[in-house]
């Protein structure tokens, strides 16, 4: 086993510790902006560093599938972005969780479980994903509280490379994915929108960044509530 942890990164090991650290990084972002309340989480470890997992089954389900579905699509090199959208009930799009992916190289098929020369390994790939995370738990900092009750929803949008169309799985009823509204996709986004890098790693296999942006409806939108705290405050 520690042979393997000490040897770089095969195509497929890359591809399973992103698909991975997408699905725990998903639930903690559920976790952090307080999406759902917080008795629906449990405490866990992962990557030797507290994280959060939602206890709903249902919940579970929708979050597995789709990243099962971004695992497909990662294998055949077609991602560009994965992207965790919190929206209101209405479907205005505040803030978008940003995964952006690169291929580095072009992998055969029948060498995706060959180790990669010059790849980092798997241990020092898992040290990468504990700073992605620790710098999520300490998001709220940068994004303030979005105190929006149950008027708060999220999504998955997985934004493919501009040549490239879904695969369809076999025995998929309906397929995994369906289009989404431009406004939540990142070409939605307006230059008033804030754009927050946190982190990101050249795996030497497929380089995986961390950003988030705030959306200029959001911006509006706490900024009005800002101003009605202060006119609150005055009286």
């Amino acid at each position: 086993m520690d042979g393997e942890n000490d040897a770089p990164l095969t195509f497929n090991q890359t591809v399973r510790g992103i698909t991975e650290f997408i699905e725990v990084a998903i639930h903690t972002i559920l976790y952090v902006r307080q999406i759902y309340p917080a008795e629906l989480f449990v405490r866990r470890k992962k990557y030797n560093t507290p994280v959060f997992q939602s206890r709903h089954p249902a919940l579970n389900e929708y979050i597995s599938g789709a990243v099962r579905a971004i695992g497909e699509e990662l294998t055949s090199g077609n991602v560009d972005k994965v992207v965790i959208i919190i929206k209101t009930k209405d479907d205005v799009a505040l803030e978008r969780f940003v995964f952006a992916v690169e291929n580095m190289i072009q992998v055969e098929a029948f060498n995706k479980d060959t180790s990669v020369e010059g790849a980092m390994t798997p241990i020092v790939l898992g040290q990468y994903f504990r700073s992605f995370l620790v710098k999520l738990c300490m998001i709220e900092t940068q994004l303030g509280h979005l105190c929006l009750g149950d008027d708060v929803t999220f999504g998955v949008v997985l934004e493919l490379q501009d040549d490239k169309a879904p695969s369809v799985s076999n025995g998929k009823d309906p397929p995994p994915w369906v289009p989404s509204t431009p406004q939540h996709a990142t070409a939605g986004v307006t230059n008033k929108a804030e754009l927050h890098m946190l982190r990101a790693v050249d795996t030497g296999v497929i380089n995986l960044s961390f950003a988030v942006q705030e959306s200029e409806q959001k911006l509006v939108m706490m900024g009005r509530k800002a101003d009605i705290k202060g006119k609150q405050r005055a009286k």
